[in-house]
């Protein structure tokens, strides 16, 4: 007992200030002429706030003055600040958000940047709703990245990454739902395993759910991200210790991955998003969609060659787009992205 609140105190004392100390609003813009010497290093810090694929975006969406578009996912605001830009003070573009969080920070910064409620609409809402952000409203342009942005990767708050010892939540929205932790102690071994294969191509699921499972067995909880990881890597302790810690690492990736996908229902948020995507755009309106990981891409690639052979849209990306190997250097972090997009017929 006295040992659990030790713990306690040191993550209370420690990781939350380390944080807002350390990583605290690296925006870009803030590192002033330092920012592309700081970037062309290729050691980009974490919690930094790069826009992945910009360039390639804008190509696609072919924005234009007085135009009307939809940003399905606010995040830091990077793509949503270049798309108004290109709109040169006409039209409007709409935005959405589920983390109460990290929106209200967005917003300050877009509306210090000039960008008020003329120009930009930002709504706390699932992008699953998009038929609801503007009723009525037919979008010339929409963006979806499907990204977890890098303050909320990066704040041991918020349970994202195994690298810091936090609570184990993976909430985009804090505020509602079921953290991973309470997650996990809704299933059993083979619902686990069933959904580390799922969600993220974990190979060695039935390993790492048996020994979650362990736990609860010897009255145990999880409650914490270093004590997941510390779970995942006992369970792998079979490996030979030559290729052991590059294993675990992925493995804890790909099991974070997982829980946050079951714990903000991002599949079924996505398949909605998909459905509804052609009744918002006009015709010929154009939509452009960033995935970090396989199993979002498969959804992706699937719907748009649907409705591309009912005639829905006329024009799809034959193939993904990838981050050139120079913005991969700059920017580690978009490694695993791929564009698609489409074109409403």
């Amino acid at each position: 007992m006295e040992q659990e609140h030790k713990r306690r105190v040191r993550y209370k004392g420690t990781h939350p200030r380390t944080f807002r100390e350390k990583y605290k609003e690296l925006a870009p813009e803030k590192y002033g002429a330092d920012v592309e010497k700081i970037i062309q290093s290729g050691k980009t810090p974490a919690g930094m706030h790069i826009p992945i694929m910009v360039d390639e975006i804008l190509e696609v969406l072919d924005i234009q003055p007085g135009q009307i578009g939809y940003d399905a996912t606010l995040g830091y605001g990077g793509h949503t600040r270049k798309m108004l830009e290109r709109l040169q003070g006409r039209g409007h573009l709409y935005a959405t958000d589920v983390d109460p969080i990290e929106s209200e920070k967005t917003r300050g910064r877009l509306e210090a940047a000039g960008y008020g409620p003329d120009i930009l609409t930002i709504r706390r809402m699932n992008f699953a709703d998009l038929d609801q952000v503007a009723p009525g409203v037919k979008f010339d342009f929409v963006l979806a990245d499907l990204g977890v942005s890098s303050m909320q990767i990066d704040d041991p708050e918020r349970g994202f990454t195994f690298k810091y010892d936090g609570p184990l939540d993976l909430r985009l929205d804090p505020t509602a739902g079921v953290s991973a932790a309470e997650r996990l102690r809704e299933l059993d071994e083979a619902e686990l395993a069933a959904m580390l294969v799922e969600n993220s191509d974990e190979p060695y699921a039935d390993r790492i759910a048996k020994a979650v499972m362990r736990v609860y067995q010897k009255g145990g909880s999880v409650d914490t991200t270093k004590q997941l990881a510390s779970i995942i890597e006992g369970a792998l302790s079979f490996l030979p210790p030559s290729e052991r810690k590059e294993t675990v690492k992925k493995s804890c990736q790909r099991t974070f991955q997982a829980l946050r996908i079951d714990v903000n229902s991002e599949f079924e948020v996505l398949y909605a998003f998909l459905d509804k995507l052609p009744g918002v755009l006009k015709p010929g309106g154009r939509a452009a969609i960033l995935t970090f990981h396989s199993g979002e891409d498969r959804l992706v690639k699937k719907a748009f060659k649907q409705h591309l052979r009912e005639g829905v849209y006329s024009e799809i990306s034959e193939d993904v787009t990838r981050p050139s190997a120079e913005e991969c250097f700059r920017n580690p972090r978009a490694r695993s992205t791929k564009l698609r997009w489409a074109v409403r017929a």
